[in-house]
């Protein structure tokens, strides 16, 4: 198996070469895609990326799987990582293209450098019977979540897939890593959730921390820039350019009607990686 490697500000996929329709479906198995993005005895990524070309719709088709063999509905920098791939190859040129997910469909643009990739998003949601959470239909907004005694206030968002920005909180690593897994099993979230700890520095900088379903805690995230972002211009707080920090690196969010996001950064290209078989008939330690 061959892939193409790159990060988008230290959040990494691998991308399949393959050409067959059917691969995703036929040779990706959970627990494959569990030993080849595993950090010590596979290939190493934050997940895999596997599009198609739909020659009847003349877009690409992707499908986004975690590290934990779970599958996401969309991620921003995989959407950016997948599209610089697409240029590199030459499968497209700088005008703009669509790649549909189980998330939606987005719009993408490679810069001429290849190294800047902007994508639109679509909407972002709040309401809770979309993003899922329980309870009955509203917006989710300046809500309380308890976790083992602590009371955490939040809000949700969907951009294509679910999200939990939770505020007032001093943020770093080990408080993202303390909490990220209990907020994203919580059973307010039916599908599990993307977790942010949000900061707000200013108008237009916000500064988060990130769990990310089913691959644990990320340098960065698109998808969860989105939320965070959008959740910090519904609260009043922010202005509709914000440049979302990280521990990866900055993020570049515009908001428009409707909560329309449109997502720019960086993507760079690790090089290409063919994986061994061998390895794949080693067990990995529980």
């Amino acid at each position: 198996m061959e892939f193409l490697k790159y990060h988008a500000l230290g959040n990494d996929y691998l991308v399949s070469t393959s050409e067959h329709p059917d691969f995703s479906e036929n040779e990706l198995t959970s627990e494959l895609v569990r030993k080849i993005c595993h950090r010590n005895f596979g290939l190493g990524s934050d997940g895999i990326l596997v599009g198609v070309k739909d020659v009847s719709r003349n877009c690409f088709t992707l499908k986004i799987y975690n590290p934990d063999g779970s599958t996401a509905e969309k991620s921003g920098n995989g959407l950016r990582i997948f599209a610089r791939s697409l240029w590199d190859r030459k499968l497209v040129n700088q005008s703009k293209f669509k790649i549909v997910t189980s998330g939606g469909i987005v719009s993408a643009q490679v810069d001429s450098s290849g190294q800047s990739v902007t994508v639109e998003m679509g909407s972002v949601s709040f309401q809770s019977n979309i993003i899922p959470g329980t309870g009955k239909g509203r917006e989710v907004l300046n809500e309380t979540l308890e976790i083992n005694g602590e009371k955490l206030t939040f809000c949700s968002a969907n951009i294509g897939n679910p999200h939990c920005v939770v505020l007032q909180r001093k943020i770093s690593a080990d408080e993202t890593r303390r909490l990220g897994p209990l907020i994203e099993t919580h059973p307010s979230f039916p599908n599990r959730t993307n977790v942010q700890f949000l900061e707000v520095l200013n108008r237009n900088t916000i500064r988060i921390e990130i769990w990310e379903r089913g691959a644990g805690y990320t340098l960065a995230s698109g998808s969860s820039s989105c939320a965070a972002a959008s959740v910090a211009h519904r609260l009043g707080l922010c202005d509709t350019e914000i440049a979302v920090l990280m521990p990866g690196g900055q993020i570049d969010i515009t908001i428009s009607n409707n909560y329309n996001i449109i997502m720019k950064g960086s993507v760079t290209k690790i090089g290409k990686m063919t994986l061994d078989l061998e390895c794949l008939d080693f067990e990995i330690p529980a």
